[in-house]
């Protein structure tokens, strides 16, 4: 699929820039009715999240976290995560190729999430029966046997054939706030990022690029082609840093 046939990218905000949760949640609300409408080509939407938890459709009591901290409640599959500082955060409102191909634009996500780790050197897995992409455990030097890791969690609404949501993909943040959870709703697994897997900083601008790629190239059958003449206006050209605005992605 030509970048001039799929929803233009949008960057929201990265650090130190970062974007309220339920702001970007009423912005993908606005978008999204627009795209079921017809008067939008939709958006892939980039952004960094002031801290924050979410709980998605099938959190449990017990997943919530141990300090009291606020949590806002989504319409997302999945279960509680967190996003913030230093986690590149991908919301995809769009027409998909095929409504009722939601399996595959799980999958189409999890590969651009692969690809970008392989590009870094990682090796992401896919785990039966979890969502997201993982770095798989295994012996450490002194013979202990090691976790498997999510590096990357996906959770997401698709309705009237649009989908809501995406995914968050842990780069430079630190994982304190995972101390105080059961993450995705998984206890026998750990949290990691880019930078701790790398053993360098790793952040979300530095590998905003190479997901814009293969996000492009995976694209094609997965995504419903645009029509060109909607990319005219305000969300046509290159990906560009625009400031929170519902104006913004009419």
């Amino acid at each position: 699929m030509p970048a001039t046939t799929m929803p233009p990218f949008r960057v929201l905000g990265l650090s130190p820039d970062t974007v309220d949760y339920r702001s970007a949640w009423d912005l993908q609300q606005d978008l999204h009715a627009r795209v079921v409408e017809g008067s939008s080509p939709g958006a892939v939407l980039l952004l960094e999240h002031t801290a924050v938890y979410t709980a998605g459709k099938r959190t449990e009591p017990a997943d919530l976290p141990d300090d009291g901290s606020p949590v806002v409640d989504v319409d997302r599959g999945g279960k509680l995560t967190w996003h913030g500082p230093g986690q590149l955060v991908c919301y995809p409102v769009v027409r998909l190729a095929d409504p009722a191909a939601v399996k595959e634009y799980v999958w189409f996500l999890e590969e651009v999430l692969i690809r970008t780790l392989a590009d870094l050197g990682l090796t992401g897995e896919r785990v039966d029966g979890r969502s997201g992409v993982w770095i798989l455990g295994g012996v450490d030097g002194q013979g202990r046997r090691t976790p498997d890791r999510k590096i990357a969690a996906i959770g997401l609404r698709v309705n009237h054939g649009v989908s809501m949501h995406g995914f968050a993909l842990n780069c430079s943040n630190t994982l304190d706030a995972y101390e105080h959870i059961v993450a995705c709703g998984i206890s026998d697994a750990g949290s990691t990022t880019l930078s701790s897997e790398t053993g360098r900083i790793i952040t979300p601008a530095d590998v905003l690029a190479t997901v814009q790629e293969h996000f492009v190239a995976l694209a094609p059958g997965h995504l419903a082609p645009v029509d060109p003449e909607q990319l005219t206006g305000s969300l046509s050209g290159a990906p560009v840093m625009t400031p929170l605005r519902k104006e913004s992605l009419q």
